[in-house]
C-alpha cells in the first residue's frame, strides 16, 4: 500500500455509507485524517492521527471557517477527499420539483465547491496538493426519473476537471470517481431485494483515493474514473 506518512487529508462526509472505508484506508495508509460531518457523535472513531470536526458546508462561510481551523491547527491541507452527496428523485424532469433540484445541488454540487474554493489557496500557497471527489456513474450515464442527481453530478466532473487545469502549474491534481452502486450497509439496508453480487466494493473505492493521493499518482490529474466492474 501507498504511505502517506501523516500527510494532513481532510475527509468530508466521513460518517456517510462510505466514509468508513475510506477513513479507514488514509488511516493504515499513515495519514492524518481530518473527518468532517454535519454532527459529532460519540461512536465517532477515537484514534490515533484521526481528528473529527463538525461543519455544514452548503455555504460557503462555513467552508472557509473549516479549511482555516485545520490550517491553523496543522499548518498545511495535503489533501481533500471530498464524499458528501446523495440521491433524491424518482420522478420525471417534468415532475420534479424545486425542493429535490436544491437538494441534489446541495448534496452532490455546491458543497463540493465551496470546500474546493476553500481549500485551494491553501494548496497554491503550499504549491502542493490532492484533491479527490467521490462522484456517481450516472454523471456519464444519466437514467430516467434521475434526471437533477445525474446533473448535479455531471456538473461536479466538470468543476473537477476545471479546477486541475485551472492548477496544475502548482503541482495540484484533481480527479472525480464515478462508482456504481456501492455494497454499503446503506445501500443494502434500502434495497434489500437486490442482487448484490454486482455491487462496487466500497474498499476498493477507498484504496483508489490513497492511491490518488499519493506520490504515485502525481501525474494523474483532471481523470473521471468509472469504477463500476465493467458493467
Amino acid at each position: 500500500m501507498e504511505q502517506l506518512n501523516n500527510k494532513i487529508v481532510v475527509i468530508t462526509g466521513f460518517n456517510g455509507g462510505l466514509g468508513k472505508f475510506v477513513t479507514d484506508a488514509f488511516l493504515e495508509a499513515g495519514a492524518r485524517v481530518i473527518g468532517v460531518s454535519r454532527t459529532i457523535a460519540s461512536a465517532d472513531p477515537h484514534r490515533e492521527r484521526f481528528s473529527a470536526i463538525a461543519s455544514e458546508l452548503s455555504n460557503g462561510g462555513n467552508a472557509g471557517k473549516l479549511v482555516e481551523a485545520v490550517a491553523a491547527q496543522w499548518g498545511r491541507i495535503d489533501g481533500l477527499v471530498h464524499l458528501i452527496g446523495g440521491f433524491a428523485g424518482g420522478q420525471s424532469i417534468a415532475d420534479t420539483d424545486e425542493a429535490t433540484f436544491e437538494r441534489m445541488l446541495d448534496l452532490n454540487l455546491r458543497t463540493a465547491f465551496y470546500v474546493i474554493r476553500a481549500v485551494l489557496p491553501k494548496m497554491r500557497g503550499q504549491g502542493s496538493g490532492r484533491i479527490i471527489a467521490i462522484g456517481s456513474k450516472a454523471a456519464l450515464e444519466p437514467s430516467p426519473l434521475a434526471g437533477v442527481y445525474a446533473a448535479s453530478k455531471a456538473a461536479l466532473v466538470s468543476v473537477i476537471r476545471t479546477a486541475a487545469r485551472e492548477n496544475r502549474d502548482n503541482h495540484i491534481t484533481a480527479n472525480i470517481l464515478l462508482p456504481g452502486t456501492m455494497d454499503t450497509p446503506a445501500n443494502r439496508a434500502a434495497m434489500p431485494g437486490a442482487d448484490f453480487s454486482g455491487w462496487v466494493d466500497p474498499y476498493q473505492v477507498a484504496r483508489l483515493a490513497v492511491h490518488l493521493m499519493s506520490d504515485a499518482a502525481s501525474q494523474i490529474s483532471g481523470a473521471a474514473i468509472p469504477v463500476d466492474g465493467g458493467a
